[in-house]
């Protein structure tokens, strides 16, 4: 039988142990780190990925007009500002030696069209007409001679007639039909090559008359300076009665009703791009227009490894001026009731894949896997991972490990940091 003070004995070693076990308990869980972190809630909301880049302007068309031929300035109809069309007469070059240029050849045309008219339908060359008159004579004696055989023959057949004049007959017969044969073949070759001739010739002479008075009818309205195009007048560095320089141009013509902004920006950025997105041009923080991407150049600048882009937008006004800086803010995609969270709470390993830390109803930080979309300034869509509603960290989750208690910051007083006086407004 036991000893009731050594039952005692033991009853009180259990309790001992049993207290020592429950504070070394408390002690150990007093002791696991809590974290203090920014949080916040994955929302949904509409995105919209936005590219920001400077750019310069440029006007939707342009031109240099330089003269095509080297003469003074006689006199501009233009000055600098005023709104030209295309077609109008904006200056007029000297041209009085380039006139009388056109006169006299327009004088050499008339000549050649007169002598190709006396070629061709003023009747046959002289020549051809003794061919045609020698060849009808031809015809007419070789009838005769056909004639007079046949009349010697009946009356050699009737005894009338001696043997010698039936062929004194027979040899002229023959003589006139050689010559009339000869005739109409020299006929013949004056009809189908010399009358040919003759017409090729005029007509050659005539084209040449008309091909230098079309030159100099090109020359004289080249000394009419017109638009090609509709704008304003930007630049006249020249002054009437001056001889511009060879290749320098004496009005700069720009079409200003549209502009373009070029801008070279990153190739990762260029490839969220397409013609036909939305964007805004904006200068000085005042002038702001709606504008749409019209090229994306399919190659990189090799110097600089950027990719151009032209954005055009609108300048009924005149508001915005070419060669200016300005900002451009392209929408290059929209994703509407998309999950989003700050970029803060976005974590890369090594390998390159993404997570965040969402806290759990435990108060505990659980590293969740997560895929991301588009981004739009702070916010970046989260594609897969996250269902919406979700608090995760959006601030010190970087390094803290899987499993970590956490505790979101309070929020700082709004009036903390202000001057008394403030407080007391």
């Amino acid at each position: 039988m036991r000893n009731p003070l050594m039952n005692q004995r033991l009853l009180v070693i259990c309790i001992t142990l049993l207290v020592v076990l429950v504070g070394c308990s408390k002690d150990s869980a007093e002791k696991e780190p809590l974290v203090t972190v920014q949080t916040a809630v994955a929302q949904k909301t509409d995105l919209s990925q936005v590219v920001n880049a400077e750019a310069v302007l440029y006007p939707k068309n342009q031109s240099a007009i330089t003269p095509k031929i080297s003469s003074p300035v006689r006199k501009f109809l233009v000055n600098r500002g005023s709104r030209v069309h295309r077609g109008q007469l904006l200056a007029v070059l000297e041209n009085r030696d380039v006139q009388a240029a056109v006169t006299e050849n327009q004088g050499s045309l008339e000549q050649a069209q007169a002598a190709y008219t006396t070629t061709t339908a003023a009747g046959l060359p002289e020549e051809l007409k003794k061919a045609e008159l020698d060849a009808k004579t031809a015809r007419e004696s070789l009838d005769a001679a056909q004639k007079l055989f046949d009349s010697r023959q009946e009356l050699f057949k009737e005894g009338a007639l001696p043997r010698k004049d039936l062929d004194q007959a027979s040899v002229a017969l023959v003589q006139a039909r050689a010559q009339s044969q000869i005739a109409e073949q020299h006929l013949a070759a004056l009809e189908s090559v010399g009358r040919a001739q003759q017409t090729k010739s005029a007509r050659g002479q005539l084209t040449a008359a008309r091909g230098k008075f079309d030159a100099a009818s090109a020359q004289l309205s080249y000394t009419d300076i017109r638009s090609p195009i509709d704008g304003v007048v930007t630049d006249r560095p020249v002054y009437p009665g001056e001889t511009p320089p060879q290749g320098v141009p004496i009005l700069t013509i720009m079409d200003t009703s549209s502009v373009i902004a070029k801008a070279h920006i990153p190739q990762d950025q260029a490839a969220l791009l397409k013609v036909g997105d939305a964007a805004t041009i904006s200068s000085n923080g005042t002038l702001e227009t709606p504008a749409k991407v019209t090229l994306v150049s399919p190659a990189t600048d090799p110097n600089s490894t950027t990719v151009e882009i032209w954005v055009e937008a609108p300048n009924p006004k005149g508001a915005f001026r070419p060669g200016a800086t300005v900002h451009l803010e392209i929408t290059a995609a929209r994703v509407s009731n998309a999950v989003a969270v700050p970029s803060g709470a976005l974590v890369k390993n090594d390998e390159g894949a993404w997570s965040v830390m969402v806290v759990g109803s435990d108060g505990r930080a659980h590293q969740t896997p997560v895929e991301v979309g588009i981004r739009s300034g702070d916010l970046v869509q989260i594609t897969k991972g996250l269902s919406g509603g979700e608090t995760v960290i959006a601030s010190g989750a970087y390094g803290l490990p899987d499993n970590t208690r956490v505790e979101a910051a309070k929020a700082a007083p709004a009036n903390e940091g202000k001057p008394a006086a403030a407080e007391k407004e």
